[in-house]
């Protein structure tokens, strides 16, 4: 019964899978003759509209949260602006971009020289900026769909943030790099403006002094002598802005 089950379970998960995967192929496949004549709908009535060329500018806001490690030391949890300018990749549906963004976050801070139920404190707000660059794949290409145009990306880069002056531990953050997935929904208002809705998912390592496995006056540390000194963090960022093609 339970091997039927999970059988049943496993051919569902496939037949979604690959519908998905279907429906994606009709959305980026653009054959020139689908395109161009809109087979089956009259020209001034095709759910398909062409898109502007060209370098885009997009400026949003949003927010980023997530994990602080397992101290709580890590900056997340803050509202982020920021822009991006982005160049075609010739003919292609790619575009190569360059961003930055600024936010205020908060982290906590962890004192090893006092005794466990005051070894953390907090949370203190701390200023931070993002420089990155990554590519984008537009899933429509040229095209959007009742003016919707969806895309996926990638990005890499650095994150500074500034020390809070309530920290002695010794802990830094300084400048981290940053990289991710990302996917976007961009909604055309007009051929050259649209709204744009924006998914990633950033991940940055923290790295913690060895003050931190110190023992305090009452015997506790901060840090377990066999808890790893690096640590991997994710956090979520969803933004929302407009971008202009020119």
């Amino acid at each position: 019964m339970g091997g039927q089950t999970v059988g049943r379970s496993g051919g569902r998960a496939v037949r979604c899978a690959g519908a998905i995967l279907g429906a994606m192929a009709l959305l980026t496949t653009s054959p020139p003759d689908r395109l161009t004549a809109q087979v089956g709908y009259p020209p001034d009535h095709s759910p398909y509209q062409d898109l502007k060329r060209g370098h885009m500018l997009f400026l949003d806001a949003g927010y980023l949260t997530g994990g602080r490690g397992v101290v709580g030391v890590g900056p997340s949890n803050g509202r982020i602006a920021g822009a991006r300018f982005a160049v075609p990749f010739g003919k292609s549906p790619m575009a190569f971009f360059l961003g930055a963004a600024v936010g205020r976050m908060s982290r906590f801070v962890a004192d090893p020289k006092k005794d466990s139920t005051a070894h953390i404190s907090g949370p203190v707000n701390i200023d931070a900026a993002i420089l990155e660059g990554g590519f984008l794949l537009m899933l429509t290409g040229d095209k959007a769909w009742h003016g919707f145009a969806p895309y996926v990306g990638a990005s890499g880069g650095g994150m500074l943030a500034t020390q809070p002056a309530a920290d002695s531990s010794g802990y830094r953050f300084r400048a981290k790099g940053i990289f991710g997935p990302e996917l976007g929904l961009r909604w055309f208002l007009r051929r050259r403006v649209a709204v744009r809705a924006d998914a990633r998912l950033v991940f940055w390592q923290l790295t913690y002094p060895l003050a931190y496995k110190q023992p305090s006056p009452d015997g506790s540390r901060v840090l377990a002598l066999g808890a790893a000194d690096k640590e991997w963090t994710r956090h979520p960022w969803i933004s929302i802005g407009l971008g202009w093609t020119f």
